[in-house]
C-alpha cells in the first residue's frame, strides 16, 4: 500500500532553533531560592536533545515552560522562543496558536492525557478544528494518515481509550501531537508506563518521525542510557540548574561534571561487575534554604571550601568548546572517577 502523503513544513523553512530558553529562572511561593535557576537550553530542527537527572531536577518543568504550563504563583524571569517566538511573552490567543501548530508535548501516561468518554478519532481531530487550522474534513484525513504513520490502523479512529493497548494510546497520543504539524515535540518520560516491548516500539517510532518531518525534539528522561542511544545532545539537570551539555557520545565517553559521573555509575549495566549498584549519597537542597555556592557540593567527593561559598558558571572542555560543565573541578574529575564511568 502506498504510504501515505502528510504535508509538513520543509526544514528549510524553520527556524534554526525551535526552541530556544534563555536566563529561564522560576521562583515558587515559600521558596527560599528558584526551582528553576538559569537555564539556558536549546533544541535545533531535526534534532533530539535528551534531559537527563533525578527526579526534581526541574526536567519536566523546563519542557513545560515551552508550552508556558507553569504553577500557579510562579514568579518568572528570562526567555523561552518556540520557532523563534518568546511564549512567555504572548497573549492568550497567541499561546494558543503555538499549542495547536508550532509545539505538542507527549505526557508519561498516555491514559491521562486522553478522555476515556470519547472516540480517539474526535481526540485526534478535537484541537485543529477548535482553533480553525483545519476543517473536519481535512483534520479526519490527516488523523487517518498520522495513524498509519505511526503504524496503526484507520479502524482505531472509532475505538475509545479502554479499547486498545497502552502501546497502541501511546501511539495515538504521539499522533495527535503531530495533528498540527509541530517544529517542536516535547516527550515527558514517554515510554514509563509501558512494558520493554512497547517502549522500544515508541522509541523507534519517534525517532523515525524525527527524521521523516524534521521536527526537533526534546526528550526528558532519567534513563541514561535511553539517552545516550537516541539523542544527538544530551543536558545533565541538577537542583534546577544544568550540571553539564553537550554532545551525547563526548558527555558520556568522558562526563566533566561529579554529578553526572555519578549518574552514570549508579546506572545497572548487564556486561558489567555483579553486586550493588553505586548510589549518590546525601539528598538533593532544600528550596526553603539558600543556595549560595554549588548544588551538588553537599554530595560531591572533589567538592572543596569554593564550591559552597560560588556558584560554578558553565565552562567549556579545552578540546570541545560545544561540551560544558558547570563545576570547578572539572579538570580534576578526569582519572579521580574514571571508575564511574561505563560508556
Amino acid at each position: 500500500m502506498r504510504e501515505p502523503r502528510i504535508p509538513h513544513t520543509p526544514p528549510a523553512l524553520q527556524p534554526q532553533h525551535t526552541l530556544e530558553i534563555r536566563g529561564l529562572r522560576i521562583t515558587l511561593p515559600g521558596t527560599a531560592r528558584p526551582v528553576l535557576d538559569g537555564i539556558d537550553l536549546t533544541v535545533g530542527a531535526g534534532e533530539t536533545v535528551a534531559l537527563v537527572g533525578e527526579s526534581g531536577s526541574g526536567k519536566s518543568l523546563t519542557s513545560r515552560s515551552a508550552l508556558r504550563l507553569l504553577p500557579p504563583g510562579a514568579t518568572v524571569e528570562g526567555e523561552v522562543r518556540v520557532a523563534g517566538r518568546d511564549v512567555l511573552t504572548m497573549d492568550a490567543a497567541g499561546l494558543r496558536a503555538v499549542r495547536a501548530t508550532t509545539a505538542a508535548m507527549v505526557f508519561q501516561d498516555p491514559r491521562a492525557a486522553v478522555n476515556p468518554l470519547r472516540r480517539i478519532g474526535d481526540f485526534l481531530t478535537e484541537s485543529v478544528t477548535l482553533t480553525k487550522t483545519m476543517s473536519r474534513a481535512d483534520a479526519a484525513a490527516r488523523a487517518a494518515a498520522l495513524l498509519a504513520a505511526v503504524g496503526l490502523d484507520e479502524a482505531v479512529l472509532g475505538k475509545y481509550p479502554g479499547q486498545v493497548s497502552g502501546g497502541m494510546l501511546q501511539r495515538v497520543v504521539i499522533a495527535a501531537a503531530l495533528m498540527g504539524d509541530p517544529a517542536l515535540l516535547l516527550a515527558d518520560e514517554p515510554t514509563t508506563a509501558l512494558d520493554v516491548t512497547s517502549q522500544a516500539e515508541v522509541i523507534a517510532l519517534l525517532a523515525g518521525l524525527r527524521e521523516r518531518f524534521g521536527t526537533g525534539l526534546l526528550f526528558v528522561t532519567h534513563d541514561l542510557d535511553l539517552a545516550a542511544a537516541i539523542s544527538d545532545r544530551v543536558y545533565v539537570m541538577y537542583a534546577g540548574r544544568i550540571a553539564e551539555s553537550g554532545p551525547a557520545e563526548a558527555l558520556f565517553a568522558r562526563p566533566r561534571h561529579p554529578y553526572t559521573a555519578a549518574l552514570l555509575a549508579s546506572t545497572p549495566r548487564m556486561d558489567g561487575p555483579r553486586g550493588r549498584l553505586a548510589a549518590i549519597d546525601g539528598q538533593p537542597p532544600d528550596l526553603r534554604e539558600p543556595l549560595p555556592g554549588c548544588a551538588f557540593a553537599v554530595r560531591c567527593p572533589l567538592a572543596t571550601e569554593v564550591c559552597d561559598q560560588r556558584a560554578p558558571l558553565p565552562a567549556a572542555a579545552p578540546d570541545r568548546p560545544d561540551h560544558r560543565a558547570a563545576c570547578h573541578h572539572s579538570d580534576r574529575l578526569e582519572g579521580s572517577t574514571a571508575d564511574a564511568r561505563h560508556h
